[in-house]
C-alpha cells in the first residue's frame, strides 16, 4: 500500500489535533465503562472482549442491569438498539461522503464512528458543496481513529483496575463532566443551543422511561427542535 499523499496526511493531523481535546472526555468515559462492567460482576476478559467488539458506552452500560437479570437476549439487543438509534440518523447524514465507497469500506467506517467523531465532522464539512473529497476522508480518520484506539485503551485499564478504584471517586460525574467540557464550546449558533436544550429537557423528563427510550426520544426531538429552528431563521433573515 503505497503511502498517502502529503494532502491527506495533513487533513489526517488537522482531524487529530482538532479531536485531541475531545480524547479527555472519551478516556474518562471508556474509563468509567470499563470499571462498571466489572463492578457489576462480569469477568475481566469478558468485559475486555465486550469493550472490543461493541464499542459503545451507552449500550453496554444499559446491557449490564439486564445481563444481572438474566433477561432474554433478545430484549438486551432491543435495549442496545433504542439506546444507540441515533447512529442510523448519523449514518444518513454521512451517506453522501461515503456513498461511493464499497460497502464493506462503508461498514469500516461507520464502526469507528462515535458521537463526538460525528459532531466535529460535520462541524467543519456539514455545509461542503462537495462531499465525498478525499480530503474529508481523510479527516474523519484523523477524528475517529485516535478517539477509538483511547476509548479501548482506557476502557481495558479500567476494567483491570477496577478492583482499586473506590467507589467514593464518583467517576461517572467526572465523566460527564469531561463530556460537557467539549459540547458547550460547539454551542456557537441558535438552533444548535435550541437542539441541546430540547434534547436535555427530553432526556431529563424520560428518565423513567424502560430501556432508556428516554435517550432516544431526546436524540429526535433535538433534532426536530434544531432543523424547526433552523427553518424559522432562515425565514426571518429572508423576510
Amino acid at each position: 500500500m503505497a503511502w498517502p499523499p502529503a494532502s491527506h496526511r495533513a487533513q489526517f493531523l488537522l482531524g487529530f489535533r482538532e479531536a485531541f481535546p475531545a480524547l479527555v472526555a472519551t478516556g474518562t468515559w471508556g474509563l468509567v465503562t470499563g470499571i462498571a462492567m466489572v463492578k457489576s460482576g462480569m469477568s475481566e476478559t469478558l468485559a475486555t472482549v465486550m469493550t472490543l467488539a461493541a464499542y459503545a458506552g451507552s449500550a453496554q452500560l444499559t446491557s449490564l442491569p439486564l445481563l444481572n437479570d438474566g433477561v432474554p437476549l433478545w430484549l438486551i439487543f432491543a435495549a442496545g438498539f433504542v439506546v444507540n438509534i441515533r447512529f442510523i440518523i448519523f449514518g444518513a447524514a454521512l451517506q453522501p461522503y461515503f456513498r461511493h465507497f464499497s460497502w464493506p469500506r462503508r461498514l469500516g467506517l461507520g464502526a469507528f464512528m462515535s458521537d463526538i467523531g460525528f459532531v466535529m465532522f460535520m462541524g467543519r464539512y456539514g455545509e461542503a458543496r462537495e462531499r465525498g473529497d478525499p480530503l474529508q476522508i481523510w479527516y474523519y480518520l484523523g477524528v475517529v481513529g485516535p478517539g477509538w484506539l483511547i476509548w479501548n485503551v482506557c476502557s481495558i485499564i479500567g476494567v483491570y483496575l477496577a478492583a482499586a478504584i473506590p467507589a467514593s471517586w464518583s467517576l461517572e460525574f467526572a465523566a460527564v463532566l469531561a463530556l460537557l467540557s467539549v459540547v458547550i464550546p460547539l454551542v456557537s449558533t441558535r438552533p444548535v443551543a435550541v437542539c441541546i436544550v430540547a434534547s436535555a429537557i427530553t432526556a431529563w423528563l424520560g428518565q423513567g422511561l424502560p430501556l432508556r427510550l428516554g435517550l432516544a426520544a431526546a436524540v429526535l426531538v433535538g433534532i426536530l427542535a434544531g432543523v424547526l429552528s433552523e427553518r424559522y431563521m432562515d425565514k426571518v433573515q429572508r423576510t
